[in-house]
């Protein structure tokens, strides 16, 4: 078996897994194997902490009823998850010797077990909720956006975007602040803050005037919140004058930040909106009135799923529908050009940034680290997967840090921004060519269709074994081959100096 087909026919099976809540396979196997924990772990790339959590001695060869696949839900559905295939396919895989390393950072002067925090929305809304993320290793939670007023919301709220077998890449939410008063909200802030000391408290809020700021500000500090987080940058409030319309004016975000400062010494965080052009002119305009750091992003204004039948939008109410907040896997790239950007300014390069958008695995976290972030904020994944995704974001950080012999966490921040450069500092003068593996290549023509409808016509199909010919003097080194081919049969040749 070829590796590629492996690593394919892995891909494919693990993304079948409905990932349960109690995983009737698990309970099935008569081996006491993992099989949840460990497809999971593949599900969160999280390869080497699945290979790990395999028994020395896999006992799928031997285990002739195959229970497990019997009691697979998704069997239900259509056909059941290949379990014993998956565990065979990386059973040959060596098992990482885990080192110890450091996960703990100070974000803010505030010490942090390590950088993962809940972010300020419905994953974080009461006692009951963040508790249970505290016990499963979350270090801190961004307290859903508390005010002095509470918000009459709509049913529904959310909608997804979806693709191919993904079940969602994309989420539109149309929720506003806490539906708690601001009394519940205190009593959440106070028991656990007694219940979990070492865990950290960030209290989110947002005001109507200057007075609002001040007075959240002075309760949420007494209420024994860590720090405070400014609102800025929520794209779906009713009333005008909030949320976003905050972040998008630099003058009211400086003007809020003081009326904060004003009422604590506590660390505080401007939450951006990335519905700006350039997020850097609001977040300095925070920092010079008196925020310690920022947080960014915050969602995207979007409208989702147009019905084509009654041309109604996605979260449809009563037939109408609303300008959202979108989120998930795909504003990772989004959220990743702003914290550059802001890493990139003179006046910002120092800020302690909170990042979020789209985190939903340990590799996209350690992208928002090397980034500049010392801290991580999540949501959207937790909504589709559950506080559990803990786990291999910090087992998959861990064994990813020690196999590149990094002692801590804090090794890593910061250490991609030297690559990302302004366009005009790229190297122009050399070419790049796609090289052809035609061994493993199946004749499936992708790259042709896609060279010559997308691309410039460089790739003609031979005649003689329906594979791909590169025309040298027609490429120009896009590596749009590289990208869409199916079978990985195409990688990045040699750079030449242009002709």
């Amino acid at each position: 078996m070829s590796s590629l087909y492996k690593d394919i026919t892995l891909r494919e099976d693990v993304a079948g897994c409905l990932l349960c809540r109690d995983a009737p396979c698990t309970k099935a196997c008569p081996y006491m194997v993992e099989v949840d924990k460990i497809i999971r772990s593949l599900r969160f790339e999280n390869k080497a902490g699945s290979v790990n959590k395999l028994p020395d001695v896999l006992p799928c060869d031997t285990c002739e009823d195959k229970p497990c696949k019997e009691a697979c839900l998704k069997g239900k559905l259509n056909t059941p998850v290949q379990i014993d295939r998956i565990m065979k396919n990386i059973s040959d895989e060596t098992k990482i010797k885990e080192k110890e390393v450091d996960l703990s950072i100070d974000f803010c002067n505030v010490h942090c077990e390590n950088p993962f925090f809940l972010s300020s929305s419905v994953v974080g809304n009461n006692y009951e909720m963040v508790a249970k993320a505290f016990e499963m290793g979350w270090s801190g939670v961004a307290f859903k956006t508390i005010g002095l007023f509470v918000p009459k919301e709509v049913s529904p709220r959310f909608a997804a975007l979806t693709k191919e077998n993904v079940p969602f890449v994309g989420f539109k939410n149309i929720e506003q602040i806490s539906d708690h008063t601001l009394e519940e909200n205190v009593g959440f802030i106070k028991q656990l803050k007694k219940n979990y000391p070492t865990k950290v408290i960030v209290a989110s809020i947002m005001g109507q005037n200057e007075q609002e700021w001040t007075k959240l500000a002075e309760i949420m500090t007494e209420a024994g919140a860590d720090i405070i987080e400014c609102n800025f940058s929520c794209p779906q409030m009713v009333e005008e004058g909030l949320g976003s319309d905050v972040g998008q004016n630099p003058e009211l975000v400086a003007i809020y930040t003081k009326a904060t400062r004003k009422g604590t010494k506590l660390p505080i965080l401007a939450k951006m909106t990335p519905n700006v052009g350039r997020m850097e002119v609001p977040a300095m305009a925070a920092m010079e009135a008196g925020a310690t750091g920022i947080a960014a992003i915050n969602t995207i204004k979007s409208i989702m799923n147009v019905n084509l039948t009654n041309f109604e939008s996605e979260p449809s109410v009563e037939g109408k529908a609303s300008i959202g907040g979108y989120s998930g896997k795909a504003v990772k790239p989004i959220a990743l050009r702003f914290i550059n950007d802001m890493k990139k300014c003179e006046k910002l390069k120092n800020a302690p940034i909170s990042g979020m958008g789209g985190i939903e695995t340990w590799r996209d976290a350690c992208e928002f680290l090397t980034l500049g972030c010392e801290n991580l904020q999540i949501t959207t994944s937790v909504m589709q997967y559950g506080y559990r995704i803990i786990d291999d974001l910090i087992n998959g950080l861990k064994l990813y840090l020690s196999s590149n012999d990094y002692k801590s966490v804090n090794d890593i921040i910061g250490k991609a921004l030297p690559n990302i450069v302004p366009a005009d500092k790229l190297e122009r003068d050399s070419i790049c060519y796609p090289r052809f593996d035609m061994e493993k290549c199946i004749g499936c023509g992708r790259c042709y269709l896609s060279c010559y409808d997308g691309g410039h016509q460089a790739i003609k199909i031979s005649e003689k074994n329906n594979k791909p010919v590169l025309i040298v003097n027609k490429c120009v080194g896009c590596q749009l081959c590289v990208t869409i081919c199916p079978a990985e049969a195409i990688k990045q040749g040699k750079r030449l100096p242009k002709k």
